[in-house]
């Protein structure tokens, strides 16, 4: 099979796409009446907002609790009652459960890989596609390959016509994990380079700005502006040759055309600068680059880009406290870091999400998920940490939630369920394959075909399928 020798030829690309990308802001925001299309059919979601919280976030603390299992599985966190008669959700999550109306959350995904850990997680659940055995043999060594699945976004970005000058899926505020550890499955793969996201960065310091400045060449040009295209296309050349070993020119001239006519379509050079939104806005999602990035997400959203991911960033300020990168890889102290840090910054800034997108008008035309890499395990104490007496989850991916809104997905209910213990899906269990063809049904797309480099048709995704009850 045709590997990518080294991510870094792929990172240059995308990243040079984010150098030169603008969104249109100096334009009037587009709003878009609620589609009136049967939502039992699908369809009704124009975009897309995944919220993936980096880590393995910890199902069985958060929105499957077992309030009636034994306090080391448990744990020390109160169910609270919510806006939705049939759910619950953690007491540290009280904003959430305001908008619980909103929210259909299923609790029997079974994403069980041979590795149970972040790689074959994170492939799993973007993807849809059960990891490959070399995900067992290189373990973290295993780097993206040319010819893996696509992403759900990337699927997305082929299979939905553009309408804007934005590619059709853009990524941020980070591209998960640090090199050389990138996490596969997150990229377009065997679509086509000219597919993949457009990646865009964003950082504790400043989480209102976000690097994908604009350069405009239009009348009125300056020189500098001129050295920079000039110093942009020399750099382009440069990665060319590089990529000439690894991918068709015409996959080259497609990702070329894309870059260039960003460039040349930017209309402002402070796009992703979210000083211009209100403060009052910007209170209503919070003060961190995650919330921020779910602001932006919005805001792409009004831009029409149809897949949008946030990437949940870790913070390293708490990374020693919780035993982990500094995001939902509790390994240890996993109830303090999830009181104290990752529930009061979720909670805001997705309740955050949820009620400007009503408020505007597009949380019906806008489907919104949030899922992981993997759960957590339920049974308290993971041996890297000291046991019982360290209070963390080890790693889980035998069983996990995700969350769903709007889009054509009825609220205010659960679908499935898990043991007694949260370990295992029991009723109606599902997979990241049903999960995948759930969005694609959202957005409408039932035409899953695609050709390889030499013409030759296959599908994207045969496995699963879409949870129809989720739908009005």
């Amino acid at each position: 099979m045709h590997r990518f020798n080294q991510l870094d030829r792929r990172s240059f690309l995308v990243a040079s796409g984010s150098m030169v990308a603008g969104l249109p802001w100096g334009s009037p925001r587009i709003a878009h009446a609620a589609s009136k299309a049967s939502n039992a059919s699908g369809g009704q979601a124009k975009s897309v907002i995944l919220f993936f919280l980096c880590g393995g976030s910890s199902h069985i603390d958060t929105w499957d609790m077992k309030p009636d299992a034994p306090i080391e599985y448990r744990g020390p966190f109160q169910a609270i009652r919510t806006s939705a008669p049939d759910i619950q959700l953690c007491e540290h999550l009280p904003k959430l459960a305001q908008q619980a109306h909103q929210l259909a959350i299923v609790r029997s995904v079974g994403a069980t890989v041979n590795t149970n850990d972040h790689h074959a997680g994170y492939y799993y659940n973007l993807t849809g596609h059960v990891p490959d055995p070399t995900f067992l043999s290189l373990g973290n060594d295993r780097r993206p390959y040319a010819d893996d699945w696509p992403s759900m976004g990337c699927v997305v970005a082929k299979k939905t016509p553009s309408r804007s000058s934005l590619p059709n899926t853009i990524t941020l505020p980070h591209k998960p994990s640090k090199a050389p550890y990138t996490r596969p499955g997150q990229f377009a793969a065997r679509l086509g380079v000219e597919f993949d996201p457009l990646f865009v960065d964003g950082s504790h310091d400043k989480p209102l700005q976000f690097q994908a400045p604009s350069l405009t060449l239009a009348g009125g040009t300056s020189a500098q502006q001129l050295q920079s295209r000039k110093e942009l296309l020399g750099r382009f050349n440069q990665a060319r040759r590089e990529l000439d070993r690894a991918a068709s020119d015409s996959n080259w001239k497609k990702h070329q055309d894309r870059t260039m006519n960003l460039l040349l379509s930017s209309k402002a050079t402070q796009a992703f600068d979210l000083s211009t939104e209100t403060e009052a806005t910007r209170n209503l999602y919070g003060t961190s680059v995650n919330a921020m990035s779910l602001l932006l997400a919005r805001r792409l959203v009004e831009a029409q880009v149809p897949f949008i991911t946030v990437f949940w960033r870790e913070n390293e300020a708490i990374a020693d406290a919780c035993k982990s990168e500094g995001a939902w890889d509790t390994h240890g102290n996993n109830f303090e870091c999830l009181k104290k840090h990752l529930l009061p910054e979720f909670d805001q800034a997705f309740s955050g999400l949820l009620i400007d997108l009503q408020q505007r008008g597009l949380l019906d035309q806008t489907l919104v998920m949030v899922t992981s890499e993997m759960g957590r395990k339920p049974k308290i104490g993971d041996p890297r940490s000291g046991g019982t007496s360290g209070a963390g989850r080890d790693h889980w991916t035998h069983c996990q939630s995700v969350l769903f809104a709007g889009g054509g997905i009825r609220g205010g209910q659960t679908y499935g369920t898990t043991d007694r213990y949260a370990e295992y899906p029991a009723e109606n269990p599902v997979s990241p394959a049903d999960i995948a063809k759930t969005v694609y049904k959202a957005v409408g797309i039932h035409d899953l075909q695609a050709s390889d480099t030499q013409g030759r048709p296959y599908h994207l995704l045969e496995e699963g399928h879409a949870i129809d009850s989720l739908f009005a």
